[in-house]
């Protein structure tokens, strides 16, 4: 067969026929990678004023001196791989708090994506963020006491900026929702599972084979059966089953905060089992404040700046119905601290052989029903449940996914004196957080504009129209909007 000729034009000159190579459009664009580049070309985000600003509020005071000195005895002198910095390690539980991230894993990956983070921690470009086995094998490696001492070395920053006066103290409470499933619980006694101890239930009640349906029913009319003293969860045996705000019930851990009335900050932080009690877990936290202000103050107060914080320690404990009863009343009185504390209402009560109980109740009721009481009772409302919702709403620690409760105590130190640290960064650049910095521009932008027509209403109503009588005449209104100083 003959081959069918193409029937396109064929150009004479020998420039059009002869070869060519196709061009690649990705190859063409494709731009040479620069081999150097500075630092300040890199691309930056609202963070880094916050973060450089936060840096530098740290390092004016010593913070990895501090925290090397503290953690020198826990890293070997010679043997060993090079290891996580304090300072880095710190730094990293801080960035928890400011992004809102609850776990360490997503702390690492943050890190990682983030170039106002890896400054704030100080990598180079180069140099590969710590990963989330590091930042958990570095805490279990330092212990709880030293991260309190961190805890009070923000304190002291706080004292040093006028944001810290220890005499009124308010105790309140959270429950954060533990690394621990309800049905992985079993018996204290036998070990069973909670199914496994339904099923014998049944069979000894003479059903031989039970359904799920009966097994629920046999379940439904037990009484007391998430008692803690029969179940626990063998991964996290420190955590206790407990009914949650919102109606759950979960295996929980309690968070109790004393924060200082006068100016919002925390003073101290202590973290119990889900169930416990209030009555039971303040005789631990106020004490824990007055050591932490006490020491405060020795390390504050000085000749040249005065008495910056009580050095008595918390002369006043404001807290709400859960936390009142005869014992802790009597032991805030032989404190000598006086209490302001809710009373539920309990009817008529006997005194009988109570003398102390007695003068302490009522020593209490006449300081509630006061106007001083109840100014501290709203103020204990607005800060206290401030703290919870910075902390574990916003600041994203309403689950904890560590195990134990020294593990969940030592993020949770940490993690309330970033909150603490926002108080010094809000005096400071007048936002607490990164956040809360993007939005700084355009709060800016709003308050000129509400400026602007405050001063157009008020020019409208002072603007006199002409009337028939008075001659016509033009009415000029300037106004002039002066940049504010910096």
């Amino acid at each position: 067969m003959r081959r069918q000729e193409d029937s396109r034009p064929i150009h004479r000159d020998s420039a059009y026929t002869a070869g060519m190579a196709m061009g690649r459009r990705a190859k063409q664009r494709q731009p040479q990678a620069d081999f150097w580049i500075a630092h300040t070309q890199l691309p930056r985000t609202v963070g880094h004023p916050f973060y450089e600003r936060l840096n530098q509020l740290l390092e004016e005071r010593g913070f990895d001196e501090f925290v090397e000195s503290e953690c020198g005895r826990f890293y070997a002198e010679t043997m060993g791989r090079p290891s996580l910095t304090p300072g880095r390690y710190f730094r990293l539980l801080l960035i928890g708090y400011f992004e809102g991230i609850d776990g360490e894993r997503g702390i690492a990956w943050r890190a990682a994506d983030s170039l106002a983070l890896r400054r704030f921690l100080e990598l180079e470009l180069s140099e590969p963020p710590p990963d989330h086995s590091t930042i958990s094998r570095t805490r279990r490696l330092i212990d709880v006491e030293t991260h309190q001492a961190v805890f009070r070395w923000v304190l002291e920053l706080l004292a040093e900026k006028g944001l810290l006066k220890g005499k009124t103290v308010g105790v309140d409470a959270t429950t954060l929702e533990a690394n621990a499933a309800m049905r992985s619980i079993v018996r204290r006694d036998t070990g069973e599972g909670y199914e496994e101890f339904l099923r014998r239930l049944a069979q000894a009640s003479g059903i031989a084979t039970p359904t799920r349906e009966q097994l629920a029913k046999l379940d439904r009319k037990r009484t007391k059966k998430g008692s803690n003293d029969d179940w626990v969860n063998p991964h996290d045996p420190e955590a206790g089953i407990t009914k949650m705000k919102d109606g759950r019930t979960h295996l929980a851990y309690k968070a109790e905060h004393a924060v200082d009335l006068e100016t919002g900050a925390v003073v101290a932080v202590t973290v119990a089992r889900g169930e416990a009690g209030d009555t039971e877990t303040m005789l631990e936290t106020l004490p824990q404040a007055g050591e932490n202000i006490a020491e405060v103050a020795c390390a504050t107060n000085h000749e040249e700046v005065g008495e910056r914080v009580d050095p008595a320690g918390p002369a006043e404990a404001v807290a709400d119905k859960g936390y009142h009863s005869n014992d802790t009343l009597v032991a805030l009185k032989e404190a000598e601290v006086r209490a302001y504390i809710s009373e539920p209402d309990r009817g008529q009560r006997q005194w009988k052989d109570k003398p102390e109980a007695q003068a302490a109740v009522y020593s209490n009721r006449r300081r509630i029903q006061g106007e001083h009481g109840k100014r501290l009772l709203r103020r204990r409302g607005e800060l206290l449940e401030r703290s919870f919702a910075h902390a574990y709403e916003t600041g994203g620690m309403r689950r904890v996914y560590l195990r134990g409760r020294n593990n969940v105590l030592k993020r949770v130190l940490i993690h309330v004196g970033a909150l603490n640290l926002s108080l010094v960064m809000r005096k400071l650049v007048g936002k607490g957080t990164p956040r809360g910095w993007q939005d700084y521009s355009a709060n800016a932008v709003l308050m000129l504009l509400r400026l602007w027509m405050e001063l157009l209403a008020k020019a409208e109503e002072t603007l006199v129209l002409p009337s028939e009588e008075a001659p016509e005449f033009p009415a000029h209104v300037t106004i002039l909007l002066l940049p504010a100083a910096e």
